[in-house]
């Protein structure tokens, strides 16, 4: 299994200042997203740190354990690492006034032979896109999500709802977080978007296919994804990580109980 690697941020068309982060560790198939909150350059200054971290603790210890680690494992190291993020965030914020209340989404998978850990933390989003058809594999921890399970709103009518900012978890705010993690099958010709709400915001999942169908590359694809939410107003922060699978794909064979 070969994988091709982009990242990009943008400030969009609307801010001034760009919060949101990426990185990637290729040796690992490790990639990182996060979208910072916070006043002054505080949120820049979360996100930042939450990639940074998680490229540097968690891609070493991939790297080093890829061979002998096991799904459970791979878990158990991503839960400590975010842990160790979240507590520098918040301890960062406690102790200096200019970063009061700064915190992150995040959005994080690592790549294994033949299946994807991916994990996250508010409303950044995963997908996965295979045989022509986009599928969110993230839930978002958000209020307009919990609107639309409750069966409050539609998600048609969460398009247009005044609450789309509003994030029920992330990391840096409390001294604790629960990162969401998901165990999925990986295919030759699989194409996995991780991005931040700067672009889910102003494309729709059919306008997002419709740009990963017509372009087989991940830069292509990134930056023609990039170029469309500026063309449909830029009003945030816009961050894509492409992941495109190549290849022979082994079949896992992992009994993690995990939802696919």
């Amino acid at each position: 299994m070969t994988l091709e690697f982009f990242s990009a941020t943008d400030t969009g068309r609307a801010r001034n200042n760009n919060e949101d982060s990426v990185a990637i560790h290729e040796p690992s198939g490790l990639v990182v997203l996060a979208d910072g909150m916070g006043g002054y350059n505080a949120g820049e200054v979360a996100s930042g740190m939450v990639t940074s971290f998680i490229k540097t603790e968690l891609g070493r210890w991939l790297e080093e354990a890829a061979d002998t680690a096991s799904d459970a494992d791979v878990r158990r190291a991503m839960d400590i690492c975010v842990d160790n993020a979240n507590r520098a965030i918040f301890n960062a914020a406690n102790s200096n006034p200019q970063y009061a209340g700064m915190g992150t989404t995040l959005v994080v998978g690592a790549f294994r032979e033949g299946r994807l850990l991916m994990g996250h933390v508010g409303d950044s989003r995963g997908y996965r896109f295979r045989a022509g058809r986009l599928a969110q594999i993230t839930h978002d921890h958000s209020l307009l999500q919990e609107q639309i399970d409750a069966g409050l709103i539609t998600p048609e009518q969460a398009a247009f709802s005044a609450n789309k900012n509003l994030v029920t978890r992330a990391v840096g705010v409390e001294d604790t977080v629960l990162l969401e993690t998901h165990l999925h099958d990986v295919m030759p010709g699989d194409m996995y978007l991780l991005c931040s709400d700067g672009l889910s915001d102003m494309l729709d999942d059919d306008s997002i296919a419709q740009v990963l169908q017509a372009h087989e590359s991940p830069e292509a694809a990134g930056v023609a994804l990039i170029d469309a939410a500026n063309d449909a107003g830029g009003k945030d922060n816009i961050a894509v990580v492409l992941v495109r699978v190549r290849g022979q794909s082994v079949p896992s064979r992992s009994w993690w109980p995990f939802r696919r």
